[in-house]
């Protein structure tokens, strides 16, 4: 059982999370933009993997002003919205309808990683290390684009997956 003695140690724990979640996305965001049908899609999961490289980054930049290690997070909750899109992209289903289901579960893990992005901006200004939360904040917003983005994109996909029933 973990103990925790401070603020700070549930900030870096929740950012062992994060960074943890961030890995796991990397391995899977190419898979679900290789069976992604819509070109679109595709190329939203492929730019979002690039910005989740630079997400990494930037966590790695906040453990080492905090002289602290990434590693120790198994990401459960992470791991669990992966699989649900792993399990999306087995779907047998029209390709549109097979986008939509993707894109749901992308954006849950979007909506997953706001929650602990705005949290642990919030710890990093309660505990006065700024730049750290102008680091999460830029990340947060990259977060919220790429969830207005598959929202948009979805709009045109629910449509043709609706029309096809």
């Amino acid at each position: 059982m973990m103990r925790l003695e401070s603020l700070r140690d549930l900030f870096v724990e929740e950012l062992k999370g994060l960074y943890t979640a961030e890995k796991q996305l990397i391995r899977a965001l190419p898979r679900m933009a290789k069976a992604a049908a819509s070109d679109e899609l595709r190329m939203a999961m492929q730019e979002h993997l690039e910005e989740t490289e630079q997400q990494i980054d930037r966590l790695k930049t906040i453990f080492k002003e905090l002289e602290a290690s990434p590693r120790g997070n198994k990401g459960k909750s992470m791991k669990g919205l992966i699989d649900e899109s792993m399990e999306a992209i087995d779907i047998e289903a029209e390709p549109c309808l097979k986008d939509a289901a993707l894109i749901a579960t992308a954006q849950r893990v979007e909506h997953h990683e706001m929650a602990g992005y705005g949290t642990v901006r919030k710890y990093a200004h309660l505990l006065g290390l700024d730049e750290a939360a102008n680091l999460l904040q830029e990340t947060l917003d990259e977060e919220a684009a790429a969830d207005q983005r598959l929202g948009e994109i979805a709009q045109s996909i629910n449509e043709a997956a609706h029309a096809q029933a």
